[in-house]
C-alpha cells in the first residue's frame, strides 16, 4: 500500500489561488469552509521588497494528535496515510482542534447563505448537503479521487507545478524525487507528528521519504 506524501515549492508558487478554488470546486464546501489556504507575507523593504506565497492545508500527519484526541473515532487515518473525518461518527466535541498544532481542523455551524447573497441556489442545497451541521471539518486528500487513480483537485489544478503528491515508500515517486533535488522541511517536524507535507525550499535535496 502506497504511504502518499504531498510536497509544496515555495519558489514555484506565485499565489494564483487557482489550489484554493479547484479545492472548493470539486469539493462543493460553503463560504466559510477553507480546506485549502494560501497564506501571503511581504518581506524586505523597497525597493527589495517581495512577497512570498505558503499554500497550507492538512498535513496527514503519520502521527496525528487528532487522531488519538478523538473520544469517538470520528478522525480515521487510512491505510494510505490520509487522515479524514467520518462525520456520521463526529458529534462535534472539537477535541481534534484542540489537539491539532497546526490549528487546521474547525467546526462547521451550517449557517451559510449562497455564494451570491443569502439563499442558497439549487447547486448548493446539493453540495451543501454533504457536510453536517456541528462536526469538524478539514481537508481529506481528495480520496475519492485517490481512489479513482486521480491527482488531488489543488495538484491537478496548480499551473505553476508547485503542487505534487506521491509514495513516499517509492524511491522512483515524484515526491521523493523532488525531496531529492531541493532542500525541505516539514512544517513543526520537532512535534514528533511527522507531516507527510514537505515544502520545498532551494537546490539540495537530503533525505528521502521521511519516517513512518
Amino acid at each position: 500500500m502506497a504511504r502518499l506524501g504531498f510536497t509544496v515549492d515555495l519558489e514555484r508558487c506565485v499565489g494564483c489561488m487557482g489550489c484554493v478554488i479547484a479545492c472548493k470546486a470539486e469539493n462543493g464546501t460553503p463560504p466559510s469552509i477553507h480546506w485549502m489556504k494560501v497564506l501571503e507575507r511581504e518581506e524586505g523593504e523597497f525597493p527589495y521588497a517581495r512577497r512570498t506565497f505558503t499554500p497550507v492545508r492538512c498535513n496527514h500527519c503519520a502521527n496525528p494528535p487528532c487522531l488519538t484526541a478523538c473520544p469517538t473515532g470520528a478522525i480515521v487515518k487510512r491505510a494510505d496515510g490520509i487522515v479524514a473525518v467520518d462525520q456520521d461518527v463526529c458529534i462535534g466535541t472539537m477535541a481534534c482542534m484542540t489537539a491539532c498544532p497546526y490549528y487546521v481542523p474547525y467546526r462547521w455551524d451550517g449557517e451559510d447563505g449562497g455564494y451570491f447573497g443569502k439563499e442558497r441556489v439549487p447547486y448548493e442545497e446539493e453540495k451543501y448537503s454533504k457536510f453536517k451541521k456541528g462536526t469538524a471539518q478539514k481537508c481529506h486528500f481528495c480520496y475519492h479521487r485517490i481512489d479513482e487513480g486521480r491527482p488531488p483537485a489543488c495538484v491537478e489544478s496548480c499551473p505553476a507545478d508547485a503542487l505534487n503528491y506521491g509514495d513516499l515508500d517509492d524511491p522512483e515517486s515524484r515526491v521523493n524525487s523532488l525531496l531529492r533535488q531541493k532542500k525541505h522541511f516539514q512544517p513543526r517536524q520537532e512535534l514528533g507528528t511527522n507531516p507527510s507535507l514537505f515544502y520545498l525550499t532551494g537546490k539540495g535535496g537530503g533525505t528521502v521519504g521521511g519516517g513512518r
